[in-house]
């Protein structure tokens, strides 16, 4: 539910500031979303016997050195409807936007084995000529049988598993016979 609220806020906010306002203010939502990663703040933050006036003077200090009126006035507004929580999601949802309008994605390579930056570039080439955009991709080593490669940000999922191969490998030659 979140996630649907801080869309239509991030929708707004892109077409009222444009692009490189949001990557600005996404810097800033980001740093105070990990604020709510501390258990002190996101309690004062949730807290109801804590005047609403007061969770803004604490935001707005917050972001006070970025000097924009229009983030002061989203920080209001989002004080004054009682949606403070949804500060993670809304930065979630700018970085998802400026990779959008920016056509740039990261994904995450898992394999048992090590995988080189070679095939780290030339896979990022790869899945960057299929979507058209540029995908740079991390290596994680994990206990996936194979390789699995993921890009959220695009709903991507491939993956190549050495038993399924080989099961459809022994399944072809049994219907060949």
């Amino acid at each position: 539910m979140q996630e649907l609220i801080a869309k239509r806020y991030v929708k707004a906010l892109g077409e009222a500031t444009g692009s490189e306002a949001l990557e600005n203010m996404y810097d800033v939502f980001s740093a105070v979303s990990a604020s709510f990663s501390n258990t002190k703040f996101a309690s004062v933050m949730e807290n109801p016997e804590i005047a609403n006036a007061d969770k803004e003077s604490i935001l707005l200090d917050a972001v006070k050195a970025v000097e924009s009126d229009k983030l002061n006035n989203l920080i209001k507004l989002l004080v004054e409807n009682g949606r403070i929580s949804i500060i993670p999601a809304m930065a979630e949802e700018m970085r998802k936007e400026i990779a959008r309008s920016s056509k740039n994605y990261s994904g995450v390579v898992y394999s048992n084995e090590d995988v080189d930056a070679k095939t780290l570039s030339d896979l990022s080439m790869g899945l960057g000529k299929k979507v058209d955009a540029t995908v740079v991709l991390e290596f994680v080593k994990n206990d996936v049988d194979g390789l699995k490669v993921e890009v959220t940000d695009l709903d991507m999922e491939i993956n190549f598993s050495k038993t399924r191969v080989n099961a459809q490998l022994v399944e072809h030659i049994l219907k060949a016979i």
